[in-house]
């Protein structure tokens, strides 16, 4: 007899880690199984960052719920760019590559388990990801705020049973490399620069940009030149560029970048790019209203 049911609505999750079979065939069955239960505890975490519920695993598979789709959405990229920065640390033998599917809908919770159509076809999504993919509804897309939708992909329909034909979409989570996106100055303009610097400082680290050195990465990532500890960070978050005698503040990330100037003025960007003017503080991914507590300065001389 049931302990405890409830029907609601919900986002469902499935994150698989992808090619396990040949982690055991190649490390062996010890190496293979910490492999898998370290990912899981990985992934674990990103479930509790976005204030998720942890259903189950099923052997290299986690089953997890959030309160909506957008919380499914920022937990899955969590997932995908922490495992990334880990394989680019060494975390395992081999690089590990999970795929993602979700679903928002109607779901009956029961003693602990979540059960109906809506985790029928999370499971479909994660089926049809890819390594490295995250993959949902368009119905479920279309929950997400208006900046996510813009990086929301068609991927194919799908029958699924009991609910007709579905459109599968993919977040483009990746974000492209910073260092390949910054523009060459021209040595014939170069010399504009000279005139202007930038400084950008974040606790007890600071870096000078000007003609010398034209451009700088910020983000969660440790290989960033400017590393930032914000939980809500992309891993390559945002680059800060020199043209002629200007900078300019590229966003490249999920949930965005704030901006305050000295006179108390702010304005949020996301895959935008703004110019630094003045004195002020950049916040990556948290608004100045939740109180950031990691908070990059800026101050812009000129002596043009």
């Amino acid at each position: 007899m049931a302990l405890f049911t409830k029907t609601k609505k919900m986002s469902i999750m499935f994150a698989d880690i992808c090619g396990s079979t040949k982690l055991y065939d190649s490390l062996g069955d010890e190496a293979a199984r910490k492999i898998i239960a370290d990912t899981l505890n990985l992934l674990t975490e990103s479930v509790k960052r976005f204030d998720g519920t942890v259903i189950k695993t099923i052997g290299d598979e986690i089953m997890c719920t959030f309160p909506d789709a957008e919380a499914a959405l920022k937990a899955g990229v969590d997932m995908q760019e922490n495992l990334e920065d880990a394989n680019d640390e060494g975390f395992a033998q081999v690089p590990v590559k999970i795929r993602i599917g979700f679903h928002y809908g109607q779901a009956i919770m029961e003693d602990g388990d979540v059960h109906g159509d809506a985790v029928n076809v999370a499971a479909r999504m994660a089926a049809q990801a890819q390594a490295d993919q995250i993959i949902t509804t368009s119905e479920t897309s279309k929950l997400l705020n208006a900046a996510l939708q813009e990086d929301i992909q068609f991927v194919d329909y799908a029958p699924i049973k009991g609910k007709g034909t579905v459109e599968i979409v993919k977040f483009e989570w990746k974000e492209d490399d910073a260092t390949q996106m910054s523009a060459d100055i021209p040595n014939a303009i170069a010399s504009i620069g000279e005139a202007v610097k930038l400084t950008l400082t974040y606790k007890d680290s600071e870096i000078t940009l000007n003609s010398e050195r034209e451009f700088a990465v910020l983000g969660r990532s440790a290989t960033c030149d400017l590393p930032v500890k914000e939980s809500l960070a992309s891993r390559q978050h945002i680059k800060i560029e020199l043209r002629r005698d200007k900078f300019f503040l590229v966003d490249q990330s999920t949930n965005g970048t704030y901006i305050q100037q000295a006179d108390g003025s702010e304005a949020f960007v996301r895959r935008e790019e703004v110019p630094l003017v003045g004195k002020g503080q950049i916040s990556l991914g948290r608004a100045f209203n939740d109180n950031p507590q990691e908070l990059v300065s800026f101050s812009y001389v000129t002596n043009l």
